[in-house]
C-alpha cells in the first residue's frame, strides 16, 4: 500500500469539480484508492463521497492506494490532487436547460453545477421533465445551452427554434449524436458537444448480461420459480464457450465485449469499417468481411455507430443479412435501435431463426424510453409484437446505467460546459458536420 499526505491549496477546498476530476481519474485506475480527513472516509472513486470530506484549503489529505499498479497510480493521484485541481479562472455564469430530467440526473448533477466562482463548473442550471421535441423547444429561451439524451429531439426544425431562443451549445450527456442535425447547428454557430465515452463496461456486460438471460431462459425461469412452478420444460440454452463470437463495431465498448466473449472461451471474430490492426497483433480477435462474420458467428454482438446514408450502418442487419446467419444464432443489440431492421426481425423471429435475442434498443422505442407506461396497454406497438417471443429479452435503454458511467457522464457534461463558457476547445468531445 502507497500512503502519502497533500494540504488543500485550494482557495475554496475541495468542491465540486476538484472531486469530479479526482472520482474520474480513480474510477479508471486498477488501484483502489480512498481519501480521510478530518475523520471522515471516502472512495476516491465516488464524486459524493468525496464532496462529503468537505474538505476546506488547510486541511490535510490522507490518501491510501492499494493495488498491484499502486506506485504509479499514487503518483497520478497525487499531480491531480497536489496540482491539478488548483484553478483561479473565472468565467460567467453558463445558464443550460437540461431537458428530460429523471431523479438520477438531478443527484449527479446538481452537486457539480451548485457552486460558483473560480474554478467551479459556474453553471446554473434548470431541470426540464419534458424531452426535447419542436413542441418543448422553446422552454430553452433565457439559457445558453441545452442539454439533452438520447430520446430527445433536435432535427432542423428544432434547431432552428434553439437557434431563435439564443441557444450557443448542445451538450449531449451520451455518446451518440444522431438525433442532432449537425449541418444546422453549424450553419446558425451552434457548437454540439458529446461523452465520447463514459464506462464502456457497462454497456458491454450488459449486453452480455442480458444475451445470456435471453440464451438461459432467465427471465422464464424467475416467474415459474416464483409461481412454484420448478419444471425445467422451455428453459433449455446453449453452451458459449467453443462458439464463434462475432462483433461488429469494435470501438472501445465493442474490445470490452470481445474480452469478455474470451473469457466465456469463445473464439472471437470481428467486422468494423475502419480495423484496429492492434487488436489483432494483440489475439483478441480476428477480423472478418461482414458476410463471412454473419455466416460463421454462434453469437452477434452489435456495437457499431449508426450511420445514415449509403454505405452506413443504418439496417445493418436486415433480411439479407439475417439470412446469412446460422440458425439458432444468438443476436444482441446495446448500440442503436436501427442498426436492425425490427421488421425483418420479428419475421425471422416468427420462423424460429433465432435460440436468443436480446435488444435494449430497437426500432420503435422512442415514446417508451425512460416513460412509465404500465398502466397503458400497447396492443399495436413494435414493443407489444417483440414481447411475444419467449426467446428475447428486451431493456429500455439501460446498458450504460452504473455509478460509474453516470458520474463519468456528469463530469464530461460538465467539463464539456465548462470549456465552451471559458472559450476552451473542446477537443474530442464536439460533434462537426461533415
Amino acid at each position: 500500500m502507497k500512503q502519502f499526505r497533500c494540504t488543500v491549496e485550494n482557495p475554496i477546498g475541495i468542491h465540486a469539480r476538484p472531486a469530479a476530476l479526482i472520482a474520474q481519474l480513480c474510477v479508471g485506475l486498477k488501484s483502489a484508492v480512498s481519501i480521510s480527513c478530518n475523520g471522515r472516509h471516502a472512495n476516491a472513486s465516488d464524486v459524493l463521497q468525496i464532496l462529503s470530506l468537505n474538505a476546506k484549503k488547510g486541511d490535510v489529505l490522507e490518501v491510501s492506494v492499494e493495488g498491484i499498479n499502486e506506485e504509479a497510480d499514487a503518483e497520478k493521484v497525487k499531480k491531480i490532487i497536489c496540482t491539478d485541481c488548483i484553478e483561479e479562472r473565472e468565467s460567467g455564469i453558463l445558464k443550460i436547460a437540461f431537458f428530460g430530467t429523471k431523479d438520477y440526473d438531478r443527484i449527479f448533477f446538481s452537486r457539480l453545477a451548485d457552486e460558483k466562482g473560480p474554478g467551479t463548473y459556474n453553471a446554473d442550471i434548470t431541470y426540464l421533465e419534458s424531452r426535447l421535441t419542436l413542441e418543448t423547444a422553446s422552454l430553452a429561451k433565457g439559457h445558453d445551452a441545452v442539454c439533452i439524451f438520447v430520446n430527445d429531439e433536435a432535427p432542423r426544425e428544432v434547431v432552428d427554434v434553439l437557434h431563435n431562443e439564443g441557444i450557443r451549445l448542445i451538450l449531449l450527456r451520451c455518446a451518440g449524436f444522431n438525433n442532432v442535425d449537425l449541418d444546422a447547428c453549424k450553419e446558425y454557430g451552434i457548437k454540439v458537444a458529446r461523452v465520447p465515452a463514459y464506462s464502456p463496461y457497462a454497456v458491454a456486460e450488459h449486453a452480455m448480461a442480458i444475451l445470456q438471460e435471453a440464451n438461459r431462459r432467465l427471465h422464464k425461469a424467475d416467474r415459474k420459480v416464483r409461481e412454484n412452478n420448478f419444471a425445467l420444460s422451455g428453459l433449455l440454452g446453449v453452451d458459449l464457450h467453443n462458439k464463434v463470437c462475432g462483433v461488429m463495431g469494435t470501438g472501445k465498448i465493442g474490445q470490452c465485449f470481445a474480452r469478455i466473449a474470451k473469457g466465456y472461451g469463445m473464439t472471437v471474430i470481428g467486422w468494423d469499417a475502419y480495423p484496429n490492426k492492434r487488436l489483432e497483433e494483440e489475439g483478441l480477435l480476428t477480423y472478418v468481411t461482414k458476410e463471412e462474420l454473419l455466416s460463421k458467428a454462434d453469437l452477434i454482438s452489435l456495437h457499431a455507430p449508426l450511420i445514415m446514408g449509403e454505405g452506413g450502418t443504418y439496417h445493418l442487419i436486415d433480411e439479407h443479412a439475417i439470412s446469412l446467419m446460422k440458425d439458432s444464432v444468438m443476436l444482441v443489440n446495446t448500440a442503436r435501435g436501427p442498426l436492425i431492421d425490427v421488421e425483418a426481425l420479428i419475421a425471422a423471429l416468427k420462423n424460429g431463426k433465432f435460440q436468443a435475442v436480446a435488444l435494449d434498443v430497437y426500432e420503435g422505442e422512442d415514446e417508451n424510453v425512460y416513460t412509465d407506461r404500465s398502466d397503458e396497454p400497447l396492443p399495436h406497438s413494435i414493443t407489444a409484437r417483440l414481447q411475444m417471443f419467449p426467446q428475447l429479452v428486451l431493456t429500455s435503454h439501460q446498458a450504460f446505467f452504473t455509478r460509474e458511467a453516470m458520474q463519468a457522464i456528469a463530469v464530461q457534461t460538465m467539463e464539456n460546459a465548462r470549456n465552451f463558457n471559458e472559450g476552451n476547445d473542446l477537443g474530442i468531445a464536439e460533434v462537426k458536420a461533415q
